[in-house]
């Protein structure tokens, strides 16, 4: 072989070395939300619609674990023995999959057992057989679509009761979410991080076919809110919105990008005080169309000081061109007008007095979402459980998105119906 043949067979090496490498590189494909957070914790929980790359991510985080030797025995755990296979170790996604050559586990199939390179073991359970987590001992730990299980409760339970080796034992949690009480009360827990994704965010890496076809059949459906958007539905009995009243679509828009509406409002619902325990400040935009609909545009509610509540519906104001800010004052009395005009003195304002109770207030709101007449752009997780699970004369807490959305809805609705005349555009 003469030397050019040399040169150019070693580049070519060389380029296919680094194309794998490329290819095995998880921080080269990784988006953000796919990667661990910082911090201390005892599991991580990603809630995610489908094809979002949860089986992936849960994959990748134990290959960095193991390679990093921050654990050596490691409990994957899935609906049954069969789906933890089929998915988590032999998926196109799963771990025989993600791993370099030289770096691939030995799947032992009689033993339900992946074997690496370095002695780190990993070791197939089915949820429906949790008393088998009885006796081993983990460092580390993947369960997979949580909420597919028949005794959930009884296969955490035992599983947290065998992750105790190491200094750190951790555990990733991939799943679509359903509200089961299980993950109701890890969202609540102080050592569980929480990453939310939609199927879309991955669009890159799936089939536009697959994209084409689940936006046709689902988008604005229950299902699609789940299984796409990655929202919990709860709801609970007695309450004034149901999820099938909740449906989802978005309004036209013009040129420029800005929803093609007859009218925008943003209501506020505010908080008296502000501090860790203090009520959030609901701030909800809507719009009115053509056709006597309206549209929840945003939900912009938050645990916010007067001043950032003040700038994030100034900038909301303009942005979306909106007609008019609406706010409930037997709280806050005169703080929402003062805190605007300091920010804006040209803003078009309406304060608003309650003087019947919430549920004489938000009843012919939930009747017009029933006639189909309003409409949410997209989900608003926080917002529909507030409306989904609030109970008039039993839930102690006022909700202070529903409050907003109530306000929002009722100015750009029922006080233009009941008085057509109305300038609904002046200050007031």
């Amino acid at each position: 072989m003469d030397i050019r043949s040399f040169h150019s067979k070693a580049e070519e090496y060389l380029q296919g070395y680094l194309n794998d490498k490329r290819h095995y590189s998880w921080g080269c494909h990784a988006r953000p939300s796919q990667l661990p957070p910082p911090g201390e914790w005892r599991a991580w929980l990603i809630l995610a619609g489908r094809g979002f790359g949860k089986t992936r991510t849960g994959a990748e985080t134990l290959r960095d674990w193991v390679n990093s030797g921050q654990c050596r025995r490691i409990a994957l755990l899935s609906k049954s023995i069969s789906e933890a296979r089929a998915v988590m170790v032999e998926g196109i996604s799963g771990l025989l999959e993600i791993h370099p050559p030289l770096e691939r586990p030995l799947f032992e199939r009689t033993r339900q057992q992946l074997v690496w390179p370095n002695g780190t073991l990993a070791t197939l359970y089915g949820a429906d057989h949790f008393e088998r987590l009885r006796g081993p001992q983990f460092d580390a730990a993947w369960i997979d679509e949580l909420a597919k299980f028949r005794y959930p409760e009884e296969a955490w339970n035992q599983l947290m009761l065998a992750l105790r080796l190491g200094r750190d034992p951790r555990c990733i949690i991939t799943t679509t979410p359903r509200p089961i009480p299980l993950i109701e009360k890890l969202l609540k827990s102080d050592d569980v991080v929480v990453t939310k994704g939609t199927t879309f965010e991955n669009r890159s890496n799936l089939a536009p076919a697959f994209l084409t076809q689940i936006v046709k059949q689902f988008e604005g459906t229950r299902l699609g809110a789940q299984e796409l958007y990655a929202q919990l539905l709860t709801e609970q009995q007695g309450a004034l919105w149901r999820r099938e009243l909740i449906r989802y679509q978005e309004p036209p828009y013009d040129e420029r990008g800005l929803p093609k509406l007859l009218r925008i409002v943003i209501a506020i619902d505010p908080a008296t005080t502000h501090h860790e325990e203090s009520d959030e400040t609901g701030i909800v935009i809507a719009g009115l169309s053509e056709d006597k609909c309206a549209y929840i545009l945003e939900d912009l509610s938050g645990r916010l000081s007067p001043g950032d509540w003040g700038q994030r519906v100034c900038e909301a104001y303009w942005r979306l061109k909106a007609d008019r800010v609406v706010a409930e004052v037997n709280k806050g009395g005169d703080l929402v007008e003062r805190i605007l005009r300091s920010l804006n003195p040209t803003i078009p304002y309406k304060a608003v007095r309650a003087t019947r109770g919430k549920y004489t207030r938000a009843e012919p709101i939930a009747a017009l979402y029933e006639q189909n007449r309003i409409f949410h752009t997209h989900p608003f997780g926080l917002l529909e459980t507030q409306l989904c699970t609030y109970v008039p004369g039993i839930s102690a807490k006022s909700p202070d998105r529903l409050d907003a959305l109530v306000w929002a809805l009722t100015d750009l609705l029922l006080e233009s119906e009941a008085n057509p005349a109305l300038k609904l555009w002046a200050t007031e």
